[in-house]
């Protein structure tokens, strides 16, 4: 069994469930359901609606925002993870909190589309249109339009990248950053058995093959395979934003982050990469308290502020 970071120890107990057809819609119902976090006195917690893409419902979105925050603020579009099945903003509200009382900032939470039955590109349709929303309405939200970063962890990480190469190639909105949290950007990793060793957590080798056959409409692995689902698939990585990738050694995203990583730089993207050893996927949600999340929470609260502050530092 792989060697866990010191502090994710108690994780050797952690079970890891594999989604199929039925857990996947249990644990959508039961995401949707979740109650929010109490909302501290010193925040503004809202929800907001914004017009959908062409022929879709509208988006929702759930506001944070400090109360004392004055003037225009940076702002950070953020999407959950979920492997495109399932999920919600609540499950990350904590999290949206912290970074928006931490860093000063707006942050909108999306709610998109989940796969099976909104294949991709739904829900990267569903961020660009909330992307375009916060900068079309950026007086009234009190944004900077020219500092919103986009962000998210895992599924929410691929959807962020896909938003991205989405925004470069119809020409806007402008992204000034990506924050890409253990992201799920490949669907060619189906397709390797060495993985089946790697004594994964909190997401298996199984429940990946299921949720990209899901979020495909097929099967993961063949030609044909749009980057707006698959960022790892995009050819020309060039003229993106500059980002930050952080996970952990035994993530099974481990490689494709780091491969992504390696093609921005050579594409001249401004990329920094925080790998975190002995931790798996998820591991910030599952010892929230541990001093290597704390770490890994603060690489990201700076990456934010640096681009905000003084994009140059990507470049060192």
């Amino acid at each position: 069994m792989p060697e866990l970071h010191p502090d994710l120890a108690a994780a050797r107990f952690l079970p890891t469930p594999s989604f199929g057809p039925r857990t996947a819609r249990l644990t959508r119902r039961l995401t949707e359901r979740m109650r929010p976090v109490r909302v501290p006195a010193d925040m503004v917690v809202e929800e907001r609606t914004a017009p959908g893409p062409e022929g879709a419902a509208p988006v929702g979105l759930r506001l944070y925002r400090p109360r004392a925050l004055t003037g225009p603020s940076p702002a950070l579009l953020w999407t959950h993870g979920g492997g495109y099945l399932f999920g919600s903003p609540v499950q990350d509200e904590r999290g949206s909190i912290e970074f928006a009382r931490e860093l000063g900032a707006t942050v909108v939470a999306l709610r998109y589309r989940k796969a099976p039955p909104h294949t991709a590109p739904a829900p990267v349709e569903d961020a660009h249109a909330a992307l375009r929303w916060m900068t079309d309405r950026a007086g009234e939200l009190g944004i900077d339009p020219h500092r919103v970063a986009i962000g998210g962890a895992s599924a929410g990480g691929g959807i962020t990248a896909a938003l991205a190469l989405m925004c470069r190639d119809r020409g806007g909105p402008r992204p000034l950053f990506q924050l890409l949290v253990y992201p799920m950007l490949d669907d060619r990793t189906t397709l390797r058995t060495d993985l089946d060793g790697l004594g994964a957590r909190m997401w298996s080798v199984d429940s990946n093959r299921f949720a990209w056959r899901s979020y495909l409409g097929g099967e993961p692995g063949g030609a044909g395979v749009s980057p707006y689902a698959a960022p790892a698939r995009a050819e020309d990585l060039s003229g993106l934003p500059p980002a930050w990738i952080g996970v952990g050694t035994l993530d099974l995203f481990h490689d494709e982050d780091l491969a992504y990583a390696e093609r921005l730089r050579a594409a001249g993207v401004p990329c920094a990469t925080s790998v975190v050893p002995g931790a798996f996927h998820g591991f910030d949600t599952y010892v929230p308290r541990a001093g290597v999340v704390r770490e890994f929470r603060r690489a990201q609260v700076a990456a934010l502020r640096a681009a905000w502050e003084e994009p140059r530092y990507l470049m060192e």
